[in-house]
């Protein structure tokens, strides 16, 4: 369940355009560490979801009700607001609608719908194809006329630089404000430029994406801040780092049959029971048991 206000308070820090940092998260454990470390919001990304709980690429593998189960999750773990990514919305403008009702009931704040052509890819893959504009409004229009929450933020994403170049996705990204979108977001810009007419050409608040080893240019959150971004999303580096960590300590304990070598690479009992809020719990078997 979303907490109450939250999608006002990712209305206002996205308006407020200084560039919030949204860490990604795939799961609930990583979402109450992003909220321990005081991020203003968080972003619930389908990549990940797609990598961390199937074991799959990022190719339009997740399905609506997985990803709802996850954003409920998410958002009964945290008390900040959560933007959900819904890749193309799971379908044509009907389908989309269905998408928002049921993930704002799981507690999105914002959705992020995008164009790609179904089924979607990573926006940093190759061999992506996009969906006509006028098709994309549609999906708009209903996104936002599905939302109860008139505070919801639809935030849509467009993939057209790789296809049709910077100019044809900034017209795309300003038709989609036009049609109803609150926020929308080029994914993967090629340099500063790029981004910087993205911040200043497109009147509604704007999402870059930073993406280790990706395409876009990794600029610091002070610069996208003087460009006038609402959000920045790094999206995936809580389960990169995971994924680094796991792998040496799995290959020290294969080598050494011991976790000796790794042991300050590994979370203590305790700071695993902080993570998940053990003391509470504890406290509410008192009360209760």
């Amino acid at each position: 369940m979303r907490a109450p206000g939250t999608s006002n308070q990712l209305k206002e820090l996205l308006a407020s355009r200084r560039a919030a940092t949204l860490p990604g998260t795939p799961n609930a454990l990583f979402a109450r560490v992003i909220a321990a470390h005081g991020f203003e919001a968080l972003y619930v990304t389908g990549a990940g979801i797609a990598n961390m709980s199937l074991g799959v690429p990022d190719v339009g593998l997740v399905d609506l009700t997985e990803l709802a189960e996850h954003v409920a999750a998410i958002s009964d773990a945290v008390t900040i607001p959560v933007l959900a990514d819904a890749d193309t919305g799971f379908g044509n403008a009907l389908n989309v609608g269905r998408t928002v009702r049921l993930l704002e009931r799981a507690g999105a704040a914002g959705i992020q719908i995008e164009d790609q052509v179904f089924p979607k890819k990573c926006g940093h893959f190759s061999g992506k194809q996009v969906i006509a504009a006028a098709e994309m409004m549609q999906k708009i229009k209903a996104a936002v006329d599905a939302r109860i929450d008139q505070g919801v933020q639809i935030v849509a994403r467009t993939d057209a630089r790789a296809i049709e170049g910077i100019d044809a996705a900034i017209a795309r990204a300003q038709a989609y404000a036009e049609a109803g979108a609150d926020v929308t977001f080029v994914e993967a810009p090629r340099d500063a430029g790029e981004m910087r007419r993205i911040a200043t050409e497109i009147r509604v608040p704007q999402i870059a994406n930073m993406v280790f080893g990706g395409l876009t240019p990794p600029l610091p959150q002070s610069e996208l801040a003087q460009l006038g971004f609402g959000g920045v999303l790094y999206a995936n580096a809580a389960l990169q780092a995971a994924l680094k960590s796991v792998n040496d300590v799995m290959a020290a304990l294969k080598k050494d049959g011991s976790l000796a070598q790794v042991a300050d690479r590994l979370a203590g009992f305790a700071e695993r029971q902080q993570a998940v809020d053990k003391a509470r719990y504890d406290e509410l078997e008192q009360r209760y048991c």
